[in-house]
């Protein structure tokens, strides 16, 4: 037996009985894998067949089971680099096969031990097909996973666990996963191959990011730009948002109904729209921009998740390859005629992107800061730091 056939067998032999119950009582038999516990959220499917480190660690995750649709999750290990945030705030994941010794001049730790260290509850060996397309037929189901050493699981009390979870809709995820104090981001650039993460010092323009579940490769972007960046929580007063002089506000990504998170957040956007501040909002900023624009937000039947959608950019009518995550769009019928739409998706026609007529405000659903995903999108990023310098040209402060 070769030193990697032991590998796999020492990697196999840490495997437990696991099951998957949906609120439809539908049941998936099959092996644990990290986190030996139950785990409680909505089931939903993603078809990116790389990035599963960055995707596991997205807080746009944060009260989600991850179904991965391309089979090899886990083959290439794990590292100290590719995380998108301190915590890991995805429920749990489903892999169709076995993880693998990992192969990868990068990888430090096996997947299976670095979900167990991140308290991640996962299930391998079903039919991930089979339950991908129960989803896309019938909408993101609230689901159960129980991953026990003794392979005993009591069904009744797993279904009524999955029954009794609220869903996605009308909850306020942001409250939980944002920062809960302000911090200044260290300046680290993104990751280059042979150099890894590179600091600047340059602080050209002043970013204030508030943080809705923020991913740690969009501050990278802006410290390319040589930008000083700021990140508030998502309850920070607009008042003293100002406070520290900004040249420029991002709304980040996040999880949960924008409609909750609204309830606090429109107001402070609206504050600050109103100081002719250049806006840039992605994935759930863009749905809070929509919302502080007084249009409306729904939950869609699927979402969208994955690195594959396209989405066509209705200014230069050229086609984006994208990375999204979101499970929630804004209604097209409620903009108002201020609010121009500025791209759109080729799977389905909804909204990917919006701007206010008269400012330098807009959004785009998509992620353009693309860890995991294609980098089409990245001239947003430049778009943005482009109204930034025409606003410190004005000499505010």
């Amino acid at each position: 037996m070769t030193s990697k056939q032991k590998n796999k067998k020492s990697v196999n032999s840490k495997l437990s009985q696991a099951v998957l119950v949906l609120d439809n009582k539908s049941i998936f038999k099959g092996l644990g894998l990290g986190y030996k516990g139950v785990a409680t959220g909505e089931v939903c499917f993603n078809t990116s067949i790389t990035g599963y480190q960055e995707i596991i660690s997205d807080p746009s995750y944060a009260g989600q089971i991850i179904n991965f649709t391309f089979p090899h999750i886990g083959n290439v290990g794990t590292n100290k680099e590719d995380i998108e945030s301190d915590k890991i705030w995805t429920r749990g994941v489903i892999f169709n096969s076995e993880i693998t010794s990992p192969s990868n001049y990068r990888s430090l730790k096996n997947l299976d031990e670095w979900l167990r260290k991140n308290k991640i509850v996962g299930i391998t060996g079903l039919d991930t097909r089979n339950l991908t397309n129960y989803i896309r037929d019938n909408g993101a189901p609230r689901g159960t996973i129980s991953n026990t050493k003794t392979g005993n699981f009591n069904i009744k009390k797993l279904i009524n666990t999955s029954l009794k979870w609220p869903g996605l809709k009308g909850l306020d995820l942001a409250k939980e996963v944002s920062t809960k104090k302000i911090y200044k981001w260290k300046g680290l650039k993104t990751w280059v191959k042979g150099k890894g993460f590179q600091k600047t010092n340059k602080k050209n323009y002043k970013i204030i990011a508030i943080d809705y579940g923020i991913k740690k490769n969009i501050l990278r972007y802006f410290s390319n730009y040589n930008c000083e960046v700021i990140v508030v929580p998502c309850k920070h007063p607009f008042d003293q948002i100002l406070n520290l002089k900004p040249q420029g506000i991002f709304l980040s990504n996040g999880p949960g109904d924008p409609a909750a998170t609204g309830k606090y957040s429109v107001k402070i956007i609206q504050e600050l729209i109103k100081k002719n501040l250049p806006v840039f909002g992605i994935c759930l900023g863009h749905q809070l921009l929509a919302l502080a624009l007084n249009a409306k937000t729904k939950k869609m039947k699927l979402g969208h998740r994955g690195a594959n959608h396209p989405v066509k950019n209705l200014i230069n009518n050229k086609v984006e390859i994208t990375s999204q995550n979101h499970g929630f769009e804004v209604i097209k019928e409620s903009l108002p005629k201020n609010v121009e739409i500025t791209h759109k998706s080729l799977f389905d026609n909804s909204i990917e992107g919006i701007k206010l007529k008269n400012k330098p405000v807009y959004s785009v659903q998509y992620h353009p800061e693309s860890n995991p995903g294609p980098q089409d999108s990245h001239y947003l990023f430049n778009e943005f730091i482009k109204d930034v310098k025409k606003y410190a040209k004005k000499k505010r402060y």
